[in-house]
């Protein structure tokens, strides 16, 4: 499971699609109405975004980095991977049906 927060649903719509299209990801939910404090260079900021949590597989991580960073308009996007402790094994399968390793 990857988040990846965005500033707004312009970005995430083509984050999403590009994801999709290339199979790196079987499914994207967006969460709207996310208040981030944070510091950045040095400084307290705020800002309102949405995450997108999405769900994928482990050895697709680097290609999804690479695609989420040609789309994602912050100077250092959040992208974290956490893994799956569990799946309900059909949701697991589907997953694994929807991406791909080409």
């Amino acid at each position: 499971m990857v988040m990846v927060t965005v500033p707004n649903r312009e970005e995430a719509e083509r984050i999403t699609k590009r994801l999709l299209s290339k199979k790196l990801v079987a499914c994207v939910n967006e969460i709207k109405g996310l208040n981030s404090t944070f510091l950045w260079k040095g400084a307290v900021d705020e800002a309102e975004e949405l995450l997108l949590i999405m769900k994928t597989r482990s050895v697709l991580l680097e290609r999804l980095e690479v695609e989420v960073r040609a789309e994602h308009s912050y100077e250092v996007p959040e992208i974290i991977a956490l893994p799956f402790i569990w799946a309900h094994q059909p949701y697991a399968d589907w997953i694994d049906s929807e991406t791909s390793d080409s």
